[in-house]
């Protein structure tokens, strides 16, 4: 789902991407230094990252931590979330995983007057639940993933109230493959 501009990243911006370490993090923050962009790739442990740039720092911080969060914002154009536990457990100590990480980002782009969010959610949330079909509706969503699903819900409430220009990403299959570059969009308000 597109929030505010179709054209959101323009060339030559310095990107912060939380939850840079691997996975989607990883690809995004290659991809963005491929397009020429300045990156900051913030995590826990940024050095699993596996890569060096001219045009890359690695910082080192919790996305559940709020001063962490924002002494990270500062300097940026943009900032990318695709934080995600790496077990359901996680989510049965912290149900609001990806909520309570969102807030405090919300919290320092409005104090540092920044205004650009692209989060990394899942399809099934929101409006698009209703093209989940039977099977993942009902089994995936609503009984082995519950807690992360419910709270991507609360995530992505959060930016859209948020008053920042932003995107929601719901992927509906992330795999190790390479890039399909199929995309659907839909702007919303």
């Amino acid at each position: 789902m597109l929030g505010h501009p179709a054209r959101f990243l323009w060339a030559n911006m310095k990107i912060l991407v939380i939850g840079a370490s691997k996975g989607t993090g990883a690809l995004c923050v290659a991809a963005a230094l491929e397009r020429g962009h300045s990156v900051t790739a913030f995590a826990r442990t940024p050095d699993k990252i596996g890569m060096t740039h001219v045009n890359l720092k690695l910082v080192s911080g919790d996305f559940h931590n709020a001063e962490s969060v924002a002494a990270a914002i500062p300097g940026h154009d943009a900032v990318i979330i695709t934080a995600s536990a790496t077990s359901l457990q996680a989510f049965k100590e912290n149900p609001n995983y990806f909520s309570m990480g969102t807030a405090h980002v919300i919290d320092a782009l409005k104090k540092n007057k920044s205004a650009r969010l692209i989060v990394l959610s899942a399809f099934g949330v929101g409006e698009s639940r209703e093209l989940a079909g039977w099977f993942l509706d009902k089994l995936v969503i609503s009984f082995l993933l519950k807690l992360p699903f419910a709270d991507h819900e609360r995530q992505e409430a959060m930016v859209k109230a948020s008053g920042l220009s932003w995107v929601i990403a719901r992927p509906g299959r992330l795999t190790d493959g390479p890039a399909r570059k199929m995309y659907q969009k839909e702007d919303g308000p």
